[in-house]
């Protein structure tokens, strides 16, 4: 499982401390394993994030989900960024579709101890749905850096009260698994919940507009 990531270039890559911790690897996910993760992404017609366990993946997504629960990962990420994560509640999230309102500017809940955002998407050739980490929290062009969201690029940060991040509006496919080391299995368990509700929403909501473009 260890295969499908690249531990090594994110022991590489520089941590940047300023305005708040983050990095950006460009290459998480070893190049020989794109074509299978590619093919067993979650299919996921509506937006929104669904916990991992509602959707259902190919063979190589699921061994990606389970190399990211190792502690090998975990140790790797306490390294990087100077904290304890092992025995920390991870929670995995998955994003296919993004539409108009996403993309606003925000920092990530209090629950939330590092944030961890891994692209899976082909060449990114759209101004819009390129993250972006900022310098406050009134202005997507003041930004630190801009980040397309490619196959294997990884965005990491740990929460703060000024991780201020988001990317102009996109709408379309835009595939990442999301995971975070939580402060607690009840902080975990309740956000779980809340995508899953929100998911079940957008899921009806977008149900008769599938159904009509097909009449």
């Amino acid at each position: 499982m260890m295969t499908l990531l690249n531990l090594e270039s994110l022991a590489r890559t520089e941590l940047i401390r300023a305005p708040f911790d983050h990095m950006v690897v460009p290459d998480f996910i070893r190049p020989e394993a794109k074509a299978a993760l590619s093919r067993d992404f979650p299919a996921i017609p509506y937006p929104g994030l669904l916990p991992v366990e509602a959707t259902h993946p190919g063979a190589s997504f699921a061994a990606l989900i389970a190399a990211l629960q190792t502690e090998q990962v975990a140790a790797a990420f306490a390294d990087k960024f100077g904290i304890a994560l092992s025995g920390l509640p991870m929670m995995i999230t998955v994003r296919g579709q993004c539409d108009a309102r996403d993309g606003r500017i925000h920092t990530d809940s209090e629950t939330k101890i590092v944030t961890c955002l891994l692209y899976l998407n082909e060449a990114w050739d759209a101004a819009g749905g390129r993250l972006r980490l900022l310098r406050g929290p009134d202005d997507l062009n003041d930004m630190i850096t801009e980040v397309p969201p490619n196959f294997g690029t990884l965005v990491a940060f740990r929460r703060s009260v000024n991780s201020w991040h988001g990317h102009e509006p996109f709408v379309g496919p835009r595939r990442y698994v999301m995971f975070n080391w939580m402060a607690t299995s009840f902080a975990a368990r309740k956000e779980i919940l809340k995508h899953r509700l929100s998911a079940v929403v957008k899921r009806h909501l977008t149900q008769p507009l599938r159904e009509a473009a097909h009449v």
